[in-house]
């Protein structure tokens, strides 16, 4: 890989140089030309963290980057993985990965989940009421996996197998007895999702762990089937679209831009699957509610966040970020209201190869809502 591809990585200071020097160890200096082409640059995190959906959790997260081949434009692959475990029993344990092999001719992304912890209902639709929240407790598996190949240059289209199951739901509001057996008779104690998806994306990013540049857009269409063992017959269309600019001109400071658009097309789609605020891929949608907030059979979402230095050496970064959602509700096709949010965080450098930040943010949302979001990797 040509020199200056992976000088700009080495540009700065990280979390490692700053423990190095807290333990007087000397730093060591690469020479060779082949610190990204099959370097493992790894971070590992422990952490105590704040969410609405959570309280206090402690995280272990883990994230490896690396470069599979040798080219000005090269991809960076990335596998990440955490452990968070919650004040609310709750228990999270993602994997992902994004893989480009054969000089970036195919991609490999895989993204899993186990999860069990209690949640917040609050219902369907933009306008339900934030004090009528029903908890219920359930365990979730979460296994979307695809390989996609390139037909032009940063084009790609392939096709995937996503499941989706829940298991063990239970209501746990034991005060309104009536209420919570409508419930429970309404949600059931499984939901499972199996079928195939069709992805055509393109991506102009070299680094997806915190792109500085490029554009990215994906398009995932996903059909279930009861007779491969889904609980019924229906269709998602998924269209992501993110826009990274240099702002101003030159700078080091980033301008990104996110769309979403979550639409259930046909068919009856489970409760839990729905389009909800927090349930896209990387649970990130809606910063300033609380996961869950919000659901319904479709979801629309914008943000921006301007990404800024604060240290000359580059380890201390800062955000400000705003975003709009809007849901349809159970039967209606049109959106219900706006929900905006907004907010400000703080980024701390711990991977200066991989450009891997970890990110403590605060949002604000609608009525006051507010809370602290903890991300090892940017946002989007």
């Amino acid at each position: 890989m040509p020199k200056e591809v992976h000088r700009k990585d080495l540009d700065g200071t990280d979390l490692t140089d700053v423990i190095q020097r807290i333990l007087h160890k000397p730093k060591i200096k690469i020479e060779s030309d082949s610190l990204s082409f099959r370097k493992y640059n790894y971070s590992l995190v422990p952490a105590a963290g704040y969410t609405l959906q959570t309280g206090f959790a402690g995280i272990l997260s883990a994230n490896l980057g690396f470069y599979n081949y040798e080219s000005a434009d090269a991809k960076i692959s990335n596998i990440a993985s955490s452990v968070t475990y919650s004040q609310y029993n709750q228990i999270i344990l993602p994997l992902s990965a994004n893989i480009w092999f054969a000089n970036g001719k195919y991609n490999f992304v895989s993204d899993n989940r186990y999860i069990s912890y209690p949640s917040s209902i609050y219902g369907l639709g933009g306008k339900t009421d934030p004090n009528k929240a029903r908890t219920i407790n359930f365990s979730g598996l979460k296994l979307h996996n695809k390989l996609l190949r390139s037909f032009s240059k940063n084009w790609m289209l392939g096709l995937g197998l996503y499941y989706d199951q829940f298991w063990d739901i239970t209501v746990l509001d034991p005060t309104t007895k009536r209420i919570s057996n409508l419930i429970q008779r309404e949600l059931g104690t499984t939901e499972t999702s199996v079928g195939p998806i069709v992805n055509v994306m393109y991506d102009s990013r070299t680094n997806q762990i915190n792109p500085d540049k490029g554009t990215f857009f994906n398009i995932v269409l996903r059909d279930n089937f009861k007779t491969i063992g889904s609980d019924n017959d229906w269709q998602s269309l998924v269209i992501d679209t993110r826009k990274f600019i240099s702002f101003p001109r030159g700078s080091k400071n980033v301008l990104a831009l996110w769309s979403l658009e979550w639409l259930t097309l046909g068919g009856k789609i489970p409760y839990l699957i729905m389009p909800s605020t927090g349930w896209d891929d990387q649970y990130n949608t809606g910063r300033g509610y609380i996961q869950s907030r919000f659901r319904g059979r479709s979801m629309s979402y914008l943000e921006s966040e301007y990404r800024f230095a604060i240290s000359r050496n580059g380890l201390f970064g800062g955000v400000v970020f705003a975003n709009v959602q809007s849901f349809s509700g159970d039967l209606s096709k049109s959106y219900t209201t706006l929900l905006p949010g907004y907010g400000a965080g703080i980024r701390l450098k711990v991977n200066k190869h991989s450009r891997t930040n970890i990110c403590i943010d605060y949002g604000i949302g609608k009525n006051g809502t507010g809370g602290f979001y903890v991300n090892l990797g940017e946002v989007f």
